[in-house]
């Protein structure tokens, strides 16, 4: 299986450059692993257009959205491992940018994933959708997972 994490903006942080570099390198023991990122734009129809270009062809698109489906953790790892019974061996998650979305890449998704009702920076959400990424990998395989 092949994961794609494709977002607006570099990390800043360190702490969240290297929590997700960690997870990152947990994750490619299951999956290859690809990070995309794109510069912020004036614009999120400029940015959804730049981001909608990084996908790759045939991918699964799961776009998180304040607006879309909440699931568990154990709901996403049962949706990853729908998705590789189907046969799907390329996801792609995509973050949006600080301003949000454009509508056409809510077209464009395959899912709408919410990780919260809460709000959080792009830079965060990408750190716990690692986390959840390599935590729904280890659901799947029945390995215990409590850290």
């Amino acid at each position: 299986m092949k994961i794609n994490l494709i977002t607006v903006g570099k990390l800043k942080e360190k702490f969240l450059v290297d929590g997700v570099a960690e997870y990152i390198k947990r994750i490619k023991i299951f999956a290859k692993v690809e990070v995309r990122e794109i510069s912020e734009c004036r614009t999120v129809e400029e940015e959804g257009t730049k981001l909608l270009a990084q996908v790759p062809r045939d991918s699964f698109l799961i776009v998180l959205d304040v607006a879309g489906v909440e699931l568990s953790s154990e709901g996403l790892a049962e949706k990853i491992s729908e998705l590789n019974l189907r046969g799907v061996s390329d996801i792609t998650f995509l973050i949006g940018g600080a301003f949000g979305l454009s509508d056409e890449v809510r077209r464009a998704a395959n899912f709408r994933l919410s990780l919260s009702k809460m709000t959080f920076t792009h830079q965060m959400a990408r750190l716990i959708i690692v986390e959840q990424i390599y935590r729904s990998f280890k659901i799947n395989r029945g390995e215990p997972y409590h850290y």
